[in-house]
Parts: C-alpha cells; sequence; structure tokens
C-alpha cells in the first residue's frame, strides 16, 4: 500500500511540473510542446491499446505519457529544472492547490 501512496505523490508532482513548464516563460518551446503533446495523447481516442481494454489502456495512455514529460524535461535547461521541481515540491509540501 505505501508503494502505491508513493506512486500516486510522485505522478501528483510529475503532473505539477508539467503544468509549471507550461507556464513558465524561460521553458524552451520544444519542452511546451512536448508537454502538450503528453496531454493530447491522454485524452485523445487514437490509442495504441484501446481504452475499452480496461487496465492496459489506462497504462499505456500513461506510460507514454510519463515517457513524454520525461522528455520534455529534458529539453529544459538543468537550473531551470531544478528551480521548478523546487517550487513544486514546496507546494507539495504546503498543500497547497496549484
Amino acid at each position: 500500500m505505501w508503494k502505491l501512496g508513493r506512486l500516486l505523490t510522485r505522478f501528483r508532482k510529475e503532473l505539477l511540473l508539467a503544468w509549471a513548464v507550461l507556464r513558465d516563460p524561460r521553458a524552451p518551446r520544444a519542452a511546451k510542446l512536448v508537454t502538450l503533446l503528453a496531454a493530447l495523447y491522454v485524452i485523445s481516442p487514437i490509442d495504441f491499446v484501446p481504452d475499452a481494454i480496461p487496465v492496459l489502456g489506462w497504462l499505456d495512455d500513461g506510460l507514454i505519457a510519463y515517457l513524454l514529460l520525461q522528455l520534455a524535461f529534458r529539453f529544459l535547461p538543468a537550473e531551470l529544472l531544478a528551480s521548478l521541481r523546487a517550487r513544486v515540491g514546496e507546494r507539495g509540501r504546503s498543500g497547497a492547490a496549484p
């Protein structure tokens, strides 16, 4: 059960980081574009594995979105990524809404 809680916490932080990338004017366009592609893949009705297959359909959405977000984060300069991660970490500890 603890592993699931840690996984959900990490997932929430990754989503907050993705939102921070989209909002930060210092983020390169490539990072913003790949972040948007990840979001569009999740909401798109066209998938590699259809969502009608209960678990596999959702897992493929999550995995591909996660991989796209990791690619987007690689486009960020190291200092900007560290700054955004610190900001997301502060939000997570304070319990403030995004």
